[in-house]
């Protein structure tokens, strides 16, 4: 049964990609900020079953495939939580400039300038921060190094990065996308009945996610220090050091700074949004590299220089991974191991294995859930006990049957 727009979002499904207003068009679907402080798909009017078919074919709330075999490198391992992978490393941005802005050790952001000096693409296709409203985030088109850079550096809160993937596509030009693993599911699911996108979209590169936050998140930030949006000069989440301070300076020239720690010390006001919490593939399997931070035990003790954990999935992938290596564009400390992934990302363990019983448990509430194949979400789930998945299962049912896994109807935030 085909979901509209307003189904997907109030039952906790939508990620804000912005997909669904390329492919219905802005004349059918707005974009609006909430007032629980997150964009989301507004239908002008009753949308056609053709179009809502498209939608439902691609949303990354209706529907999550996992990566294609046939891209997969011969050689690749393969691990029941992580995935495959072609190469594991801990590497790092050779260009200490674009290592110390990055969020972590730069390897996306060197990756992307890369891709452009070297003539892949024409373009990036990735988040920055709004030129207009700093805290806020947009989709930006980058066809030169220096626009890459400037979009370093984690974005917690919503974006759009496909809110126009369709008019971007009449470019005819190649380009590499830069996403959360959400927004590469979403765009390789429309490449697969959409074929200019399939042969525009050459690299498409991820973040292991640990969960987009509403805006509301930031806006407390601001509370705290006594500063409004309007006063802003920069909101910049992470960089400037691994992970950096969470640093933000008004037009009159003052400065606030809390450090990673102090913005995440309370996990009652993480404020990560509801799709994030049943998430098949945070560790972005449909990407063809995928890069991490590497903190053993799950969080920072402290600044450092700056490392990801690497992925290599693809072998488009392992092509450009070798290609930058050798041009010295990143710098590898060491191979890696899925083993070390568990220690580094000791969350996405967890989630890994729960979630197939946390969709189960909202089936069983009678809501709907995503579509989700090749993920290998059974095999996860039983490296947990029975006890374990029936404890995320019934957690689940709970906190579907009490809404807690939804969202109100979206409307537009009131002004001001």
């Amino acid at each position: 049964m085909l979901l509209t727009l307003t189904e997907i979002v109030e039952n906790g499904l939508c990620i804000g990609c912005g997909l669904c207003r390329s492919i219905a068009g802005p004349d059918q679907v707005e974009l609006v900020m909430t007032p629980e402080g997150r964009e989301r798909p507004v239908a002008r009017r009753e949308l056609g079953e053709p179009v809502l078919a498209k939608i439902n074919a691609v949303c990354p709330g209706t529907r999550i495939d996992g990566p294609d075999p046939a891209v997969q490198s011969d050689d690749a391992g393969s691990d029941t939580i992580w995935g495959s992978a072609a190469r594991l490393s801990i590497g790092y941005a050779s260009d200490p400039a674009v290592r110390f802005r990055g969020s972590t050790g730069g390897v996306l952001t060197a990756l992307g300038q890369f891709l452009l000096a070297s003539g892949r693409v024409k373009f990036i296709l990735h988040v920055a921060a709004s030129r207009s409203a700093p805290m806020r985030s947009e989709r930006r088109l980058s066809f030169d190094s220096a626009s890459v850079l400037e979009g370093a550096g984690s974005r917690y809160g919503p974006a759009a990065p496909l809110m126009d993937f369709c008019e971007i596509l009449e470019r005819g030009e190649p380009f590499a996308l830069i996403a959360k693993p959400c927004d590469i599911t979403a765009a390789r699911s429309f490449a697969r009945i959409d074929h200019r996108a399939e042969r525009q979209m050459r690299y498409a590169l991820t973040l292991v996610c640990g969960g987009a936050s509403d805006l509301a998140k930031s806006e407390e930030v601001l509370e705290r220090f006594g500063v409004s949006e309007e006063e802003l000069a920069l909101f910049r989440y992470r960089g400037f050091g691994n992970p950096g301070p969470t640093r933000l300076e008004t037009k009159d020239g003052r400065a606030f700074e809390l450090t990673y720690q102090q913005l995440w010390e309370d996990e009652a006001k993480w404020m990560i949004q509801p799709r994030c919490k049943i998430c098949p593939d945070a560790i972005g399997q449909s990407a063809d590299i995928a890069a991490s931070d590497v903190w053993p035990g799950g969080g920072p003790t402290g600044d450092d220089d700056g490392f990801n954990g690497v992925i290599v999935r693809t072998r488009r992938g392992l092509e450009l991974y070798e290609a930058a290596v050798a041009a010295g564009v990143l710098t590898i400390e060491r191979p890696a191991s899925f083993a070390d992934f568990d220690l580094f990302q000791p969350h996405q363990l967890r989630k890994r294995r729960a979630v197939w019983a946390r969709l189960k448990g909202m089936e069983i509430a009678g809501k709907p859930v995503p579509q989700v194949t090749g993920l290998g979400l059974e095999d996860c789930a039983r490296q947990n006990s029975l006890t374990e998945n029936l404890s995320e299962a019934r957690g689940a049912r709970e906190r579907a049957k009490r809404g807690r896994l939804g969202e109100p109807r979206p409307v537009p935030r009131a002004a001001g």
